[in-house]
């Protein structure tokens, strides 16, 4: 635990790595979710470590042995990617495999395994539901439309999205305190830098800690949250930058299709927001 990785999200920190608080913000997470009262003092967390699959940069997710449940939990700060079911039907395959003893998976007797849950904490920018719920059955490709959807799914991972942007006012941050001071604390972040896109973080630290949010945690852990958030807000910023430029190479691949089917230029360019410069470009690197 001493030797940390600056590269879990804060929010990953707060909820589960963090030696002072970490277990106790958990499990006021866990009791707010399932309406339950564990204790503290009597409940076992067992954290699952696997090698991270759901993102390459920085570790926003956590699986968690609790309660004969399996939570894994994942913060999302960008875009909901509609494939997570798919995403963590991989990673949760991983963790039964490490926690199962491959030995035991051959004998007879049905082997026990726990419950799993899976929840995303959504906290960006763009309009989504208060909660939703993704199905990887959604994904299935029906064959021959033979399979309705009332059918029995024979492969299923459910993932719950929960909004905790504090303007959603989720009724989970009235039941969990540490979730609340945390989406507080990432709004006035915002805030801030919308102000001010130079204000540096502390600005916003500072305040937090006068207004008593998360106060001792921020007091305590001030270097570490500093450098956390900064490869965070680095981080996402580069997932924009690679999907702007994704849809931008897929708008080129499209021109230089239409461009094999003797429509004009002006179409071309109409029909993928192209700029006509970079049409008549196309067109002649097409030509050479």
């Amino acid at each position: 635990m001493e030797n940390r990785n600056h590269k879990d999200s804060l929010f990953i920190d707060l909820f589960c790595k963090d030696q002072k608080s970490g277990k106790e913000n958990f499990i006021s997470l866990y009791n707010a979710l399932h309406q339950t009262n564990l204790d503290l003092k009597t409940t076992t967390l067992e954290e699952v470590n696997i090698e991270n699959i759901l993102y390459m940069a920085l570790s926003n997710d956590i699986a968690i042995l609790v309660d004969d449940r399996l939570i894994v939990l994942v913060e999302h700060q960008s875009t909901i990617n509609e494939n997570m079911p798919l995403r963590l039907l991989e990673y949760v395959s991983r963790i039964y495999e490490q926690i199962v003893p491959s030995e035991d998976r051959y004998e007879k007797k049905m082997i026990k395994i726990p419950y799993p849950e899976f929840y995303v904490f959504y906290n960006g920018t763009e309009e989504y539901p208060v909660e939703k719920e993704l199905r990887l059955s959604d994904a299935f490709i029906l064959p021959n439309n033979k399979y309705s959807k009332d059918k029995k799914i024979s492969l299923e991972i459910l993932v719950k999205v929960i909004n905790i942007n504090i303007d959603k006012e989720n009724p989970i941050l009235k039941q969990c305190r540490a979730l609340q001071e945390y989406s507080t604390l990432i709004e006035l972040i915002r805030e801030t830098k919308r102000q001010n896109p130079k204000a540096p973080l502390e600005k916003a630290l500072s305040k937090a800690i006068n207004d008593g949010i998360l106060e001792e945690y921020l007091k305590r852990k001030s270097t570490e949250v500093r450098n956390m958030l900064i490869a965070e807000y680095s981080y996402e910023t580069d997932i924009k930058v690679q999907r702007r430029e994704a849809a931008e190479q897929a708008k080129i691949e499209t021109a230089k299709n239409l461009l094999t089917m003797n429509l004009s230029l002006e179409q071309i360019a109409q029909a993928t927001s192209l700029s006509l410069e970079k049409i008549q470009e196309l067109a002649s690197d097409k030509t050479k």
